[in-house]
């Protein structure tokens, strides 16, 4: 892919392909806390990456957005903090079984899960592929309305 500016206009030429990450949070109100900032700023990224998608296709440019859910990351130890105390009484062990018991799979997913979603969408196994939300969560969307 190449570019180059035209007064204050980015001109691109080629191909390529844009993954955004956004969150189940964007498309569905989840257990566990109101975090309206959050949920807002991850909707956002959704008309966002299909307004790319739609306004770049003809030049060869893919945008999706990946949907992780909940994820087994050191964020989770931090999360667990805030709410561990109301949720389980401030065992953080009991806060992650509960999370992974929410989920249909069992188990929250990992960094690898969405990475690999990642990688399949800028892959060119995915280039008649733009605009879509790829749902990244062990089933949980189809259980939490």
């Amino acid at each position: 892919m190449t570019g180059r500016l035209e007064g204050k206009v980015a001109v691109v030429t080629g191909a390529g392909a844009i993954v955004n990450v956004s969150s189940i949070a964007g498309i569905r109100s989840l257990p566990g806390g109101n975090y309206l900032s959050y949920y807002t700023t991850k909707g956002a990224v959704l008309p966002f990456t299909r307004t790319i998608a739609v306004q770049y296709a003809r030049q060869g440019i893919r945008a999706n957005a990946v949907l992780p859910g909940l994820m087994d990351t050191p964020m989770v130890e931090v999360l667990s903090q805030g709410y561990a105390n109301a949720l389980t009484q401030g065992d953080q062990e009991a806060v992650r079984r509960y999370r992974d018991e929410i989920v249909p799979m069992g188990r929250m997913g990992d960094a690898w899960d969405v990475a690999r979603a990642a990688l399949f969408l800028a892959s060119d196994d995915a280039k008649y592929i733009t605009g879509a939300e790829l749902v990244v969560d062990g089933g949980l969307t189809c259980k939490v309305a």
